[in-house]
């Protein structure tokens, strides 16, 4: 079992070069297809928290159901953005790359080299 994972989406371009990447270094990550394993809430808390990010840091602004629930708007509390990214996983920005109790997103999928050293 690898020491990695990744929270992958095989259409995102940059969550299939950021695997790539992983692969090239010799590491075959765990695939966590989030959009078919959804994450729960608690799973969604301990992911950000070693993002070392706030929920609304990792909401994809451009999808359609962020426009459609108003998530733009302040007034949503950090356990209701995560509430929505578990009800609509598309808002969940990828890819995420996990390695014990650190975790880095792969936009640049370069930031993963991080947990290599």
């Amino acid at each position: 079992m690898s020491d990695f994972s990744i929270y992958h989406n095989p259409r995102c371009s940059k969550s299939r070069q950021t695997l790539a990447l992983l692969q090239e270094h010799g590491i075959e990550p765990e695939i966590v297809l989030y959009l078919e394993q959804v994450p729960s809430a608690e799973q969604l808390k301990e992911l950000l928290n070693k993002l070392g990010m706030k929920p609304r840091e990792l909401l994809r602004k451009g999808e359609a159901a962020y426009k459609e629930r108003g998530l733009a708007d302040d007034r949503f509390s950090d356990s209701e953005l995560i509430a929505a990214m578990c009800e609509a996983p598309k808002l969940i920005e990828r890819p995420i790359v996990v390695k014990g109790t650190k975790a880095v997103l792969g936009r640049p999928p370069e930031n993963v080299l991080e947990l290599l050293k």
